[in-house]
């Protein structure tokens, strides 16, 4: 008899721990590219282990070739061949042979097929199984390996994270669950791939592809969002979120996947920048990919690709809606770890992707991959979108004054204030990692300004207009304006505060100072004035005074419930002259605090208490109270806790009983929501033990 398969062992278990895919699952077999793995053929009886007369079959995608590299033919041999599938005999006997097979290092992603045919004469094609191929960072020749082992533990391993949220001056981390190898989250992440647009117009072609991280980090960078496809979050920022989930209120990523594969792939409602973000950690990190999420503080969004964010007022100072550029006071994105092959030396690395649906990157609404080097010496010529990514970090912010005749004049120019504090989680602790340095030189260096003509260069030859204007003359005379906080706001409180005004001219000046309170959404579009004050005051000739403000809680605590963050604007008007000074605050407004204590040792698959505590510091009862618990091999779906009213300074305090199924470090999230604010936030990291 010849050689004939009675069944395949795909030993599961061995292998999938060898390729670091044993979080997933040990039922089935998930490889990554370019290692080998193990299977064992058992032959019928009376067959011959012959396997130099038969040859191995894999593929991938709807119309595999070998062609387009996503079919591979070969024969039992040797040791491994590069770039190519290769297998070899470990050990045989008369009922089985053990081979070790080996994909290249730059095969494509996805689902495989595994078959088997005779090597001569007719061929007779057998069935083996199937199994998934993933990038792997773990392996030399990949395009995505990362040398140090920590590292891919925090970018590839995690299954938690740390977003940064809030503004510039005042910000601070909340967890999220991201759940890379919860076991169905893999397959929804490659029927994402094939919803793309790019396999509904050639699929094969987008099969072949998928051996590029950066083919697949552009075509999720546009999936993860629903604008001009089947993608995954419809965004909204404004006040209104019935129909869907305030985007405040999500805690991880696998809900907001579940939910979208389950609903036909129709958007789930709703997402915001770090939503958008942290879902695509989670897609790349299962595909293999090291990505982390970066939070950028005072973050432009430059819509005419001129790098700099224009703001015009009136002669009165009023602000006139002449452009679309903003700047966020924070903006979230991701960086993915790869080569890149198809640019210049000297760009492999972090590669910048955005999910966000902000501007189109050649038709389609994705960001990158750009290289975070490009940005930080200002190479804006190189692909892709390193203009737009440039600009959020490094735009220069100019205020012009428009006359009654329509004309311009430039009042105000800094450098200095976009792109700061640019965050991202530590590797192997809960702790903030500042990466601003690799997004641009010291503010105010020589080096800075340089790079930042440069960059404006570049767009030059790249046919996008731009000119370095040089900043307006100091005048002689100088009013100085600045709002100091008396003390960090707690919603529920008054935000008291006090104007700073110096007088550096050589007389005395009547000013007329109007003071005005917005809520501000975190891209940067403020909300109607909450709280406004008007008064007249004299400062003498070279002096200074200062003026205490208050904003009532009655005035600004109805803004609250889908932000907390009240911009501050104070603009001062010379008796008699045109002349107009402004200065603008943000004000991070903190919400009462929510605590997660663990009672008791976490051990895999006994049960363990968690106490929850939160203390209504507000005069008023809040109601529709909502408390939830979620966690990542902690929980198995989320709890929903009622609690229908909290009284003024009182204190609940919940407990859950918890039973782990997963070893290791895992993070537990609660988020309260009621009437008057949205979604305070709270995280623990628990270490879960084994039992031995």
């Amino acid at each position: 008899m010849t050689f004939a398969v009675s069944s395949t062992d795909f030993h599961y278990e061995a292998n999938n721990k060898a390729h670091h895919t044993s979080e997933i699952t040990k039922q089935r077999l998930i490889l990554r590219r370019g290692q080998a793995f193990t299977i064992t053929l058992n032959l019928h009886r009376g067959s011959q282990p012959e396997v130099d007369k038969v040859q191995l079959i894999a593929e991938t995608g709807p119309s595999p070739s070998e062609a387009s590299g996503t079919r591979a033919v070969f024969r039992v041999s040797g040791p491994p061949i590069r770039s190519s599938w290769s297998a070899a005999v470990q050990n045989s006997s008369s009922s089985s042979v053990t081979l070790s097979v080996t994909s290249p290092a730059n095969a494509s992603i996805g689902k495989y097929s595994l078959k088997i045919q005779a090597a001569k004469g007719t061929p007779q094609t057998s069935a083996l199984g199937e199994f998934i191929l993933l990038f792997n960072p773990w392996c030399a020749d990949d395009s995505v390996h990362m040398q140090k082992d920590n590292e891919k533990q925090e970018y590839v391993m995690n299954e938690q994270g740390l977003l940064y949220r809030g503004c510039a001056e005042s910000f601070s981390p909340s967890g999220w669950n991201f759940g890379q190898f919860e076991e169905d989250i893999v397959d929804i992440c490659l029927k994402l791939l094939d919803v793309s647009p790019n396999y509904s117009t050639n699929p094969g072609l987008d099969c072949s592809k998928r051996s590029d991280p950066t083919y697949v980090g552009r075509v999720v960078s546009a999936m993860v969002n629903c604008n001009g496809d089947r993608g995954i979050l419809l965004g909204h920022w404004g006040n209104d979120y019935r129909g869907g989930t305030p985007p405040s209120r999500w805690t991880g990523s696998v809900e907001i996947l579940r939910q979208w594969s389950l609903n036909g792939c129709r958007p789930v409602k709703y997402g915001q920048c770090w939503v958008y973000a942290a879902v695509m950690c989670t897609v790349m990190r299962c595909l293999g990919i090291p990505t982390r999420t970066i939070t950028n503080f005072d973050s432009a969004h430059d819509t005419d690709r001129n790098l700099t964010i224009d703001e015009y007022y009136s002669v009165s100072g009023q602000e006139l809606k002449l452009s679309s550029d903003s700047v966020w006071n924070f903006h979230v994105w991701v960086e993915s770890w790869m080569t890149r092959p198809d640019l210049p030396t000297g760009y492999d690395g972090w590669q910048v992707l955005d999910p966000t649906p902000q501007e189109k990157s050649e038709g389609v609404y994705c960001c990158g991959p750009a290289p975070v080097k490009a940005i930080l010496e200002g190479d804006t010529n190189i692909k892709h979108d390193v203009p737009f990514v440039f600009a959020e970090v490094n735009a220069d912010k100019v205020r012009w004054t428009v006359g009654s005749d329509g004309s311009k004049k430039k009042s105000y120019s800094n450098t200095r204030q976009v792109g700061s504090n640019i965050s991202t989680k530590a590797v192997g602790a809960n702790a903030r990692e500042d990466v601003t340095r690799f997004y641009k030189y010291p503010e105010g260096s020589k080096k800075e300004r340089d790079v930042f003509a440069k960059a404006v260069c570049n767009l030059k030859s790249t046919g996008t207009p731009r000119c370095l204007d040089a900043p307006p003359p100091a005048a002689s005379g100088v009013i100085e304006l600045s709002i100091k906080l008396q003390k960090t706001p707690v919603n529920g409180e008054d935000i008291t505060f006090y104007l700073h005004i110096v007088n550096k001219n050589q007389s005395s000046k009547n000013l007329s100072i109007t003071t005005v309170a917005q809520a501000l959404r975190h891209n940067g579009r403020p909300e109607d004035p909450c709280w406004k004050n008007t008064q007249t005051i004299k400062i003498g000739a070279n002096g200074e005074t200062k003026v205490t403000l208050l904003v009532p809680y009655s005035k600004y605590g109805a803004s609250m419930l889908e932000n907390n963050i009240v911009k501050l604007t104070a603009i001062a008007k010379e008796e008699g002259s045109n002349e107009m000074h402004m200065t603008v605050k943000d004000v991070l407004v903190a919400h009462p605090t929510l605590s997660i204590e663990v009672k008791g040792t976490p051990v895999l698959y006994q049960d363990f208490t968690a106490e929850i505590t939160f203390t209504n510091t507000l005069s008023e009862t809040l109601r529709n109270c909502l408390l939830t618990l979620s966690g990542i091999g902690l929980i198995r779906t989320k709890y929903e806790i009622p609690i229908r009213t909290v009284g003024p300074n009182n204190l609940v305090r919940v407990t859950i009983p918890l039973t782990p199924t997963k070893p290791g470090s895992r993070m537990l999230t609660a988020d309260f929501d009621c009437n008057l604010f949205r979604d305070v936030k709270a995280f623990k990291t628990v270490e879960v033990k084994r039992v031995y």
